[in-house]
């Protein structure tokens, strides 16, 4: 099955399947002609799912806030000087780190974010599909998805409901508990072994399925790539149980980049199925597409070994001003050229802080933007790939003496992190040959081995623009080593912030359980406390 999304038909009718189950529940459980829990096809939620977690319907706010203004200038993937990206400043804006959870109605889907979009409609193909053979395998699917998409949510906040969570029509649980991440953790896992080696090859193909089709070979070696992510968060808090997963999915886990998972935007649908991040850094909601950058941290990693991404995933001039969002057919990919914006910088005109002061300043289009190639309503999200997998073996072997080779699996992680970008487009493509040389020129070094990976690994989910997961992993490791900036005013004491705190609407709508969330978190409810997993 092709990875895409023909038109926007089939999310509208996930779209009112989501919300049918939940609205005039007696007229659909006594009109047979409409949809309810024994004649819809969950398949179509799948599709949803799948969806909402490449970011929400509505202009993909979650997107924006979380993964770009947020995740991606905290790790130094990207910079912006437009006032509102508070990332990289260390300010607290509650509305736009609390946009991933989610908020409830305003929108045909009755909210959006996370809960609403994600793990609302997941909930529902796991639940309508227990226990009816021919939905096995999409069960089982549905059953990873819904971890997957929790990893996620407890990665950004911490303790969060997860067991109630999403279930609250089928056992009236309205005001949800918030799970420990621990515990949600150790759930998590059991849940993705369990149901993928559950998957059954002879079994139902699961035709909602936009990232392999129902294959269910890969969908194997995804959930045991899922599960080998999942098992490394947890390897300074918890080694044991994560070397123990980790010697579960050893020889199962994805085996080349024809394994990777993605969904493929369809700019037909307008903001509803194009691509989530290329809206807003095309500048679909204001001006990001000439005020956001690389950062210089990342151009400089990419600049200091001659890496080959550089000339495929950056470029200057590609708009040269502001008020046009036209892209300049001449926009500069010499790697000779690029040059990263430095975070915690504005537009004021003070000093230490206004861009335009910064020595050597010549004018934002000389900085270097994401290359056109990535930027595309019709463009790929990445949700999990075989380099993240092999850079995670090699992190394994590295750290608890299992999986093979370090150097092996590391070379295998950066090569496929370079020839990967042709999947976005051809005109990113990296050849295996100058891949291979980049490997040969920088061979791997147990004395730094896990700097060596983990900076790698940072490189590569920069890449994919996935900087939830960037940001994530850079928590669990420290690496790479990043110098915090200074902004006057921010949260943090001027610390690169490890979690989002809760979102403030949860006080008035589940009162005594995120009370008891709030009380539990040691540091309290801000930026700079830790999840269970963040250990030093």
């Amino acid at each position: 099955m092709k990875k895409n999304i023909k038109s926007t038909i089939l999310v509208l009718i996930c779209l009112l399947t989501v919300t049918g189950c939940r609205k005039n529940f007696e007229k659909i459980n006594t009109d047979p002609s409409t949809y309810n829990p024994e004649n819809f096809d969950p398949n179509y939620t799948l599709t949803s799912a799948q969806l909402g977690y490449s970011g929400s319907v509505d202009l993909g706010y979650e997107t924006w806030r979380a993964n770009l203004i947020y995740s991606a200038t905290m790790i130094q993937g990207l910079s912006s000087v437009i006032g509102y990206w508070a990332g990289d400043k260390y300010l607290l804006d509650a509305r736009y780190t609390a946009a991933y959870w989610g908020f409830p109605d305003g929108t045909p889907t009755g909210g959006v974010g996370a809960y609403p979009e994600q793990v609302r409609p997941i909930t529902d193909v796991m639940m309508v599909t227990k226990d009816k053979p021919k939905y096995k395998n999409l069960h089982q699917i549905s059953r990873i998805m819904r971890a997957m998409i929790f990893q996620r949510i407890t990665d950004l906040y911490g303790d969060v409901p997860y067991s109630d969570a999403g279930v609250g029509y089928y056992e009236q649980k309205y005001y949800p508990k918030y799970d420990k991440q621990q515990d949600i953790y150790m759930s998590l896992l059991k849940e993705v072994y369990e149901a993928t080696a559950a998957l059954d090859p002879a079994g139902d193909v699961a035709t909602g399925d936009v990232y392999y089709g129902g294959n269910i070979q890969k969908w194997k070696r995804f959930g045991n790539s899922l599960l080998l992510r999942m098992a490394m968060r947890l390897s300074k808090v918890d080694p044991a149980t994560a070397k123990s997963y980790v010697e579960k999915v050893i020889g199962n886990t994805m085996t080349g980049n024809d394994d990777n998972a993605f969904l493929t935007g369809d700019p037909v649908g307008g903001r509803i199925t194009a691509n989530r991040n290329s809206q807003v850094l095309l500048g679909d909601g204001g001006e990001e597409h000439y005020y956001v950058k690389w950062s210089n941290t990342f151009i400089n990693f990419l600049k200091s070994t001659d890496d080959p991404r550089l000339g495929k995933i950056a470029v200057t001039k590609l708009y040269l001003t502001a008020g046009s969002k036209d892209q300049n057919p001449g926009a500069n990919a010499d790697p000779a050229v690029q040059k990263g914006m430095p975070n915690g910088k504005d537009l004021s005109q003070v000093p230490n802080r206004g861009i335009t002061l910064e020595p050597g300043y010549t004018g934002l289009p000389e900085y270097s933007s994401p290359s056109a190639a990535l930027l595309r309503r019709d463009g790929k999200t990445f949700v999990l790939t075989y380099a993240e997998s092999e850079l995670l073996l090699a992190d394994a072997a590295q750290r608890f003496g299992i999986a093979g080779s370090a150097a092996d699996h590391y070379r295998n992680g950066v090569k496929a992190a370079m020839t990967y970008l042709g999947q976005y487009d051809p005109a990113a493509a990296i050849s295996e040959a100058v891949a291979n040389a980049y490997v040969d020129a920088h061979p791997y070094n147990a004395a730094n081995g896990l700097e060596m990976i983990n900076t790698q690994y940072w490189a590569l989910t920069n890449s994919k623009l996935d900087f939830y997961e960037s940001w994530a992993n850079w928590r669990r490791t420290g690496f790479p080593v990043l110098t915090p900036v200074v902004y006057p005013g921010n949260a943090t004491n001027g610390t690169i912030p490890r979690r989002f705190p809760y979102p403030v609407l949860e006080a008035g709508s589940n009162t005594k359980n995120y009370n008891d969330a709030v009380s539990s978190i040691p540091g309290g409810d801000v930026l700079t406390s830790r999840v269970w997993w963040d250990k030093n």
